[in-house]
């Protein structure tokens, strides 16, 4: 048993076929089985099963890839410890954010991160599909993400850190009727012409919740992810859109007004996996964000 074979189990378990993991790794899919048959030499129980056409964990293949990620935590703090790579303050930590969490957080970080010894940014946008979210922690560092109230939990397979629940709201053109109310329910906007997000994307859910509360489906007219472009849209009267209360960049032209009658939050978080954590710079990188949190929360 070696951190090869533990690292091709715990990915089998997480990406459900051969194929998959071979992807992930970038070897061949026959160099994936042998590595599985030479681990499962070294064990008296099945850690591998067929369901179909597909290979997949047994209960204690589940166990073993579990406890796979605390070996390869270990090992990382070990090697980063040898290298002297855990008590480097200034080493390069990669983030990915979605696009109004990259908006709000990077200039934070980026003000917050410029003096000597500090740890050198790697940022990248990620505009993903809620499920998108925890791979992106195989290329990461630090993957910020967002996901609606009452969704699932994020896998087992990420840490994760949370840094806001933001209050989602209706965003208006300034002289829209509506915009001289404190408040709005579903059955005042679900005769509007809508602006939302792709299949898939969080917010959708609580458009929808709308829809279910008005009961009659809503007239979707355009669909864009871009919380900036959507704010241009609603000011020039393309209708109305969901639009996060702390994240969003202010806009002249528009005036937001929370839902009264429906639960509409968000969740941003921090994911990564566990042995990335080991590194100082990326603990550095995590502290500040947690910190930028609080200043968007502010609204400074």
């Amino acid at each position: 048993m070696d951190e090869r074979q533990l690292r091709v189990l715990r990915e089998l378990g997480e990406l459900g076929s051969v194929t998959a993991v071979a992807e992930a790794l970038r070897v061949t899919p026959s160099a994936i089985s042998q590595q599985l048959r030479l681990l499962q030499r070294s064990l008296p129980v099945p850690l591998t099963e067929r369901s179909g056409r597909r290979l997949v964990l047994t209960a204690a293949g589940q166990a073993l890839a579990d406890a796979a990620i605390g070996v390869e935590t270990a090992l990382a703090r070990a090697r980063h410890t040898v290298e002297e790579y855990v008590g480097d303050p200034g080493g390069s930590v990669s983030v990915a954010a979605f696009h109004s969490g990259a908006a709000a957080f990077y200039p934070l970080l980026l003000r917050r991160l410029r003096g000597a010894g500090s740890p050198r940014l790697a940022l990248h946008d990620e505009d993903v599909a809620q499920a998108g979210f925890p791979p992106l922690t195989r290329v990461y560092d630090l993957v910020l993400a967002h996901r609606l109230d009452h969704a699932p939990p994020w896998p087992r397979t990420a840490t994760a850190t949370p840094l806001l629940r933001e209050p989602l709201d209706i965003a208006l053109p300034s002289g829209h009727p509506l915009a001289a109310r404190t408040a709005l329910t579903a059955r005042d906007i679900s005769v509007e012409p809508w602006i939302t997000v792709h299949d898939g994307f969080p917010l959708l859910a609580t458009v929808e919740a709308v829809a279910a509360a008005a009961g009659h489906r809503l007239d979707i007219v355009h669909r864009v992810n871009d919380t900036s472009v959507v704010a241009e849209m609603v000011a020039a009267g393309g209708g109305i859109a969901l639009m996060p209360r702390w994240t969003s960049r202010p806009h002249p032209g528009v005036v937001l007004r929370p839902l009264d009658g429906i639960e509409a939050h968000r969740h941003i978080d921090v994911l990564h996996r566990p042995e990335r954590a080991a590194r100082r710079a990326v603990r550095t990188v995590l502290h500040e964000l947690r910190a930028a949190a609080e200043t968007v929360r502010a609204g400074n």
